[in-house]
């Protein structure tokens, strides 16, 4: 089965970010740094404890990752082109984790019933990424 797992860039944040969404979703970090990595790797020494690479396991195979971006790069970019679509296992899972991500950040639709009969929203949350949550329950 093929699967695609959504990697998300920060600028130095990753760790809040995925100690955040651990807390929404649950599960075990794994987590690298840049400081783990062997001295001969070109990388700037001042990425140091940030993030390398991390990974939330999700379930069925899927997980959320993500990195701080390494000095020498540039800045991350966050825009709208991109989401990430998250479907709970009930309306109330939906609303709580809706409004988890949202706490700090923005609602760009509030999570309502929809005409198309799921419950649905979407938001930015305090970190720069858009999500969408999309409960429905004639799906499963």
């Amino acid at each position: 089965m093929l699967t695609a797992n959504p990697y998300l860039s920060f600028d130095g944040n990753c760790e809040e970010a995925f100690e955040r969404y651990r807390s929404i979703f649950g599960g075990e970090l794994a987590i690298s740094r840049y400081s783990e990595m062997p001295p001969d790797t070109p990388v700037d020494a001042s990425a140091g404890d940030q993030i390398m690479h991390v990974s939330l396991a999700l379930g069925d195979g899927q997980a959320l990752m993500g990195s701080d971006r390494p000095p020498g790069m540039g800045a991350t970019t966050f825009g709208d082109s991109v989401a990430i679509s998250i479907s709970p296992d009930s309306a109330e899972d939906g609303r709580r984790i809706f409004e988890a991500l949202a706490d700090g950040g923005m609602v760009l639709m509030p999570y309502e019933h929809q005409f198309w009969g799921a419950d649905y929203g979407m938001c930015r949350d305090r970190f720069g990424i858009n999500w969408m949550v999309n409960y429905d329950s004639s799906a499963g």
